[in-house]
């Protein structure tokens, strides 16, 4: 880990996509009419998320994206929040800008006046709680080193970033200013890998990017096994460990393994009676996990948080919590 014992201003700093989320509950068969493959992530075109959007049946609408979704949990959890990503001057996005401030969380990345619209996620819920999503990224893609604040970087104590955001080479110089700003000014970093599709895409240079700059690595299982190119989890681990000082991987209903220079520590799920939506368990983790990395809180105790925070987000609809999560950060 790197040096945080400089004044800061904010626990965390998020780097990611500024999406606004669509969710609508729907039967299998809606996934199967539309060629959707279930509990995946496709990114697609405005054309083809219009046609999407016409075929959902009655949706919520809510802000959401990876890294913004992980920032704004940590704020609900009682942090200092700040978030770089990229919308459109246009209705999702001042919805967007709106529900990130409305957390207390500094949002100051100036919006895009021409090109695509602000991004979107459309995610259909099947009974069964999986959630399938297509993406339209539209300004996102547009997040660049202009929109990095070295200032803000050296101000924030953690600056994360998400594996999604590393498609387009502008983002990627943009994720790559910041972390390397982060280092110089001895703030600690963190990346999600996001989704194994972000991994087989980006292998070859996340695997660079995470042994040169990275302090904390998050993954789901499936993620780390392809980053890794293992069959088991065991294996993975295995040939990950040392890459970075701390590795915290998913494992939905069996809980977590966080693995560290010196330790390993696997933590139980937290029970949950009902699953409505698993959308942002993982981004939620992430906020409690560095909600205690800032706390000074041990890993044991950053995994139980962690996971407290992604039982709380499964059992209603949507990635941003309803009834706030001070009260598990207490617990």
């Amino acid at each position: 880990m790197r040096d945080m014992t400089n004044p800061i201003q904010y626990d965390l700093l998020g780097i990611g996509n500024a999406i606004v989320d669509v969710l609508s509950m729907c039967e299998e068969r809606t996934l199967t009419h539309l060629g959707l493959r279930k509990g995946g992530m496709a990114l697609i075109d405005e054309a083809r998320a219009e046609a999407l959007y016409r075929q959902m049946g009655p949706a919520t609408e809510c802000s959401g994206g990876s890294a913004a979704n992980t920032v704004a949990g940590l704020a609900s959890l009682g942090g200092r929040a700040a978030f770089i990503g990229k919308v459109k001057n246009d209705q999702l996005g001042e919805i967007f800008r709106h529900d990130l401030r409305s957390l207390s969380v500094r949002f100051d990345t100036a919006a895009a006046a021409t090109g695509p619209a602000t991004a979107r996620c459309l995610i259909f819920v099947t009974p069964d709680a999986q959630r399938t999503m297509n993406t339209f990224i539209g300004a996102c893609a547009g997040v660049s080193e202009a929109d990095i604040d070295e200032a803000l970087i050296a101000a924030a104590a953690i600056t994360y970033a998400e594996g999604y955001l590393w498609d387009t080479p502008s983002a990627k110089a943009a994720i790559d200013k910041a972390l390397t700003a982060a280092r110089r000014a001895k703030r600690a970093t963190a990346l999600t890998l996001s989704d194994t599709f972000c991994v087989e895409r980006h292998r070859d240079t996340f695997i660079p990017l995470v042994r040169r700059t990275v302090d904390i690595l998050f993954a789901n299982e499936a993620e780390i096994c392809a980053l890794a190119q293992c069959n088991t989890l065991e294996d993975a681990l295995g040939t990950v460990r040392g890459w970075c000082p701390i590795i915290a991987v998913t494992r939905s209903e069996k809980g977590c393994i966080v693995l560290s220079d010196q330790d390993r520590c696997e933590v139980a799920a937290e029970y949950v009676p009902n699953v409505i939506d698993t959308t942002g368990a993982g981004d939620l983790f992430a906020s409690g996990f560095l909600y205690g990395i800032s706390r000074g809180l041990t890993l044991p105790e950053c995994a139980r948080l962690g996971n407290r925070c992604a039982a709380s987000i499964i059992q209603q609809m949507g990635a941003r919590s309803q009834q706030g999560l001070a009260t598990l950060a207490a617990a």
